[in-house]
């Protein structure tokens, strides 16, 4: 059973939407290790509506933090520590493939020590990067391109979303990272459309894992 972890080039890019669409894809699990701020839902709440009927788990964050900022500074907030380790041992065990959403970008902090990469690497999981096109997005995706390979993380592949201007291409020359799919802008992505979208992807998906 494949174990993915979506990361993206920063905040806002569409890691959760894309998630749903995996999670959908596979038929996996949804796992969203550490969750911050939650006054209008989680993100896996949101997946949980949008995937319905739905034979994969949702299964509970290990950090559920109030504050809608870095998971470093939401943490220390509630007078914790964000650990990398009690993480690892609460990774949810089955024969399902399970996506693992990150919360922002791969260097956004954790703790004083450790950061989102650091638990990619630790989950041991294979990669999928989320960029979302909107000016300055080039350099936040060949930045994140670069920390991958520093860390040696498995990256399968990109996953594009948004309509700015056309340069995937570029960014998977530059990277060589291949494109897995471009997920269409939607303002109000819904069930339908997670669906259709897993349709669409899901044998180019699989032939990158």
């Amino acid at each position: 059973m494949e174990r993915i972890f979506v990361t993206g080039i920063g905040t806002g890019v569409g890691k959760t939407v894309v998630s749903a669409i995996l999670a959908k894809a596979l038929d996996a699990d949804y796992w969203k290790p550490i969750q911050a701020g939650y006054a209008e839902g989680t993100d896996s709440e949101w997946v949980q509506n949008v995937l319905g009927k739905h034979n994969g788990v949702i299964h509970p964050e290990v950090y559920r933090l109030a504050m809608p900022a870095s998971p470093h500074i939401a943490a220390r907030n509630e007078g914790i520590s964000i650990s990398i380790h009690h993480i690892c041992e609460q990774v949810p065990v089955n024969n399902r493939n399970l996506i693992i959403e990150g919360a922002g970008g791969l260097l956004a902090p954790l703790s004083e020590s450790a950061f989102v990469a650091d638990l990619a690497q630790a989950l041991n999981a294979k990669v999928i990067l989320v960029s979302r096109n909107y000016l300055g997005s080039i350099n936040h995706s060949l930045l994140t391109a670069r920390v991958c390979r520093a860390m040696n993380l498995p990256v399968i592949g990109w996953i594009f979303n948004d309509q700015f201007l056309d340069y995937e291409d570029e960014i998977v020359h530059w990277t060589e990272i291949p494109k897995i799919a471009s997920v269409p802008y939607e303002k109000q992505p819904d069930g339908i459309f997670i669906n259709s979208q897993a349709a669409a992807i899901v044998g180019h998906l699989k032939a990158h894992l």
